[in-house]
């Protein structure tokens, strides 16, 4: 027997909606009834929006919530709680709200301001992409879309490499190879992946493979479609050291007469790092040796 449903939304409570990636079919029917009953949607794109409320005939009123108005939009969503007047839902452009998205920042505004908020679970890509990537999923870390560039990001794909678990990423299409690349730069080409593009859509695709392999694949195949990257944790046979360990390595070998390269080849086939990273790591150490580049 199923479970009573909900009571119907309550004035001054925050409905988190989770809504489809793009098959209309995983729209629930809880999702359904708690938008056509809230007396107002705040929705990241409303155009967007809009053609799923029609498409299963949702009425309710709608105004937009985005990166770019999220701060005044805030108060004004705020004063409708308040008021205990009304009950509003919050939606994303697909999935759940609150996930790479500025929908967190009106969750936790009304968190602050003690106004319940309730979920409405629904998909989100990065549990869809795990799911089936055939990668532990035990543990794993969350890391949405990374910095564009600079130190941040260096920083960033630091920590990726000396994460223990499985790491998930989102990446547009026409960013995808340079954040391969740099993945690859950073991690090794063997580390194992899975990348998933255009999830529950027409042309859901996912490939499995090697960082290495992925970025030769994607430089001769044009990325296309929303990507949700899932890579392998650092493992055992290939520890992840950090700058100044493999620095200490490498002075350690450079001063029993090992060449600069013979070095840094060593320590990449113990690390799984790679080589010419290792190698540059080895010039910033002051010791006379013979061999160049």
């Amino acid at each position: 027997m199923l479970p009573a449903p909900d009571a119907d939304p309550k004035p001054g409570h925050l409905y988190v909606v989770g809504t489809p990636l793009g098959n209309l079919e995983d729209m629930t029917f809880r999702a359904v009834r708690m938008l056509q009953a809230v007396d107002l949607i705040a929705a990241e794109d409303t155009r967007h929006t809009g053609k799923l409320l029609a498409h299963f005939q949702i009425t309710t009123p709608q105004i937009s919530y985005h990166e770019h108005n999220r701060q005044s939009r805030t108060g004004e969503v705020l004063h409708h709680l308040q008021a205990r007047q009304h009950a509003v839902a919050l939606v994303s452009d697909a999935g759940m709200p609150g996930i790479s998205d500025p929908g967190y920042e009106l969750i936790a505004a009304c968190i602050e301001a003690e106004i319940p908020v309730i979920p409405i679970p629904g998909p989100t890509a990065a549990i869809t992409a795990l799911c089936v990537a055939g990668l532990p999923s035990d543990r794993f870390i969350f890391e949405g879309f990374l910095p564009l560039k600079g130190k941040e990001r260096t920083v960033r794909l630091e920590a990726i490499a000396q994460a223990d678990c499985t790491v998930v990423l989102y990446e547009a299409p026409h960013k995808l190879v340079k954040t391969l690349e740099d993945l690859v730069g950073v991690l090794g080409r063997d580390r194992p992946l899975c990348l998933g593009r255009e999830l529950t859509k027409r042309f859901e695709e996912f490939w499995r493979g090697t960082l290495g392999d992925a970025l030769e694949h994607y430089q001769a195949t044009a990325p296309k479609g929303e990507f949700t990257i899932v890579i392998q944790g650092a493992t055992r046979e290939h520890p992840v050291l950090s700058e100044q360990a493999i620095k200490a390595e490498l002075e350690h070998l450079l001063h029993q007469g090992i060449s600069r390269t013979d070095a840094s080849r060593q320590l990449a086939k113990a690390t799984g790092q790679p080589k010419k990273l290792i190698y540059q790591l080895s010039l910033s150490i002051d010791i006379d040796t013979d061999e160049g580049a």
